[in-house]
Formats: structure tokens, sequence, C-alpha cells
């Protein structure tokens, strides 16, 4: 690795499995020191400390449920106690759960927005308070905007509301210095997505057929997105959406 991070305090929300923890390690082998947020899976949780440790950077994991307020708190004052300042946020906590129109309910609706729209905005409130000018924000999306899978209105509805919340932040945050992106990926095989019995229904294998690189992704094709995003590579960057989908729309 080439150090990219170095220097760099990064929090990466919902970072104890599938791309939050690939985005992590990445993080780490890339110099920065990781906050390895977690919600329950305290276990999994150090496991991805101790790879980051393995490959030169530093981590700590702090439990934070990224739809509760105070929890959202205590998180950034936590790596801010511990690092001196916060210079990159990556937004992943999130949930899905796919359903058709007939059993869409308020329940579900606030399920999705509680945690992946409001979660998003309350981490970015707290952040900006330790970050310094030259700061990253990258929202994790989905391309499920752009190609509208059936059965998935809601959580497709709050991954839209992601794509404006990031370009209105972009706008609002610039005059201090701060960057807002987004990385949006297509269907990726992670632990959640196997867990969902997607990849081995309909849905599956209509998503690979309809891929011009004709498989979908693996966690590790994301994080050099994010850390491109993250670095000062792209410090004229804000506002912007990356897709990682092997062609797939």
């Amino acid at each position: 690795m080439t150090g990219r991070l170095q220097g760099k305090v990064a929090v990466v929300t919902g970072s104890a499995r599938g791309l939050g923890a690939a985005i992590a390690r990445r993080f780490g082998a890339e110099g920065a020191s990781v906050v390895v947020n977690y919600s329950s899976s305290k276990s999994a949780a150090n496991e991805v400390v101790d790879d980051v440790i393995k490959t030169g950077g530093d981590a700590i994991a702090v439990q934070a449920k990224m739809g509760d307020p105070a929890e959202i708190e205590r998180l950034f004052a936590e790596a801010n106690r511990t690092y001196g300042q916060i210079d990159v946020l990556v937004n992943n906590a999130g949930v899905y759960d796919f359903q058709p129109l007939e059993n869409i309910s308020i329940e579900l609706f606030r399920k999705h927005m509680e945690l992946n729209v409001y979660g998003y905005l309350l981490a970015v409130k707290e952040v900006v308070k330790y970050m310094p000018t030259g700061g990253s924000i990258v929202n994790m999306s989905s391309t499920v905007t752009i190609f509208g899978p059936e059965n998935a209105s809601v959580y497709t509805a709050s991954k839209g509301a992601i794509d404006g919340l990031t370009r209105a932040l972009s706008n609002e945050l610039a005059p201090r210095g701060i960057r807002v992106n987004a990385v949006k990926p297509g269907v990726v095989d992670t632990e959640g997505v196997e867990a969902g019995d997607f990849l081995h229904s309909d849905f599956g294998t209509n998503i690979r057929s309809r891929t011009p690189m004709g498989r979908l992704g693996v966690p590790d094709d994301i994080p050099p997105a994010v850390v491109y995003l993250a670095s000062d590579e792209s410090s004229w960057t804000t506002g912007e959406f990356i897709i990682l989908a092997g062609g797939h729309r």
C-alpha cells in the first residue's frame, strides 16, 4: 500500500462486517487510524481492529447504534478523545428489507429512514464538530436509485435521499473546506446479502445476466474508490458520485 491516508483519522460506521469492514481494513493499510463502529457485533469489530493493526494502522472499536442521537454523539466524542480530531467519515451503517407494495408499513418506512437517512445526517452533524479544513465525508449510496429493483421501493427511496443530502451537504460544508461525496455500489456479495438469500434467487441471477462484466461485486471492489474520496487526491471533488457496478445500470 502507498500510505495515501497516512496521519488521517477515520470513522467508518457499521464496519464490523461486510463493506464497512473491507473499507476499514483498506484504510488501515493506507496508514489511517480507524474507528471501527459496530452496533452489536463486538467480536467481529475486534477482529477488524486486529486486522488494521496487523497492516500497520491503528484502530479502536466503538459501539454505537447509528440511529440513536445520544450514541452517535458519544461515538464521535470518543473518537476525538482518542485521536484528537476526525479527518474522514464513512457513512456506511444501514438496513435493507425488500418488501412488495402491499407489505409496506410506517414501521418499515421508519426503520429505513431513521438509520439510512437520519442516521447519516446525525453523523455528519456530529463529525463536523471535530473535522478540520480538508476533511472528507463519504456516504454509501447504491445503484438501486438507477435500476429500481422491484419490491424495494422503501429502501430505494432511502438511498435516493442519501444522494440528495450528499449534494446539499456538499454545498453547505464547502465554505468550511469539508468535502461530501458518495459511492454507489451495485450488488455486492457480502454476509448481509448472503443472509437475505438474494444471490441464490431469480434476483441474483437476473443481476448477473445484466451485468456487462459478468459477475456481482465482492467487498474488495469498493474500498479503492472510498480511499480516493477520503484522500487528498480528491481535494477538488465534492458533491459527486462514483458508481461501482460492473457496468450494470
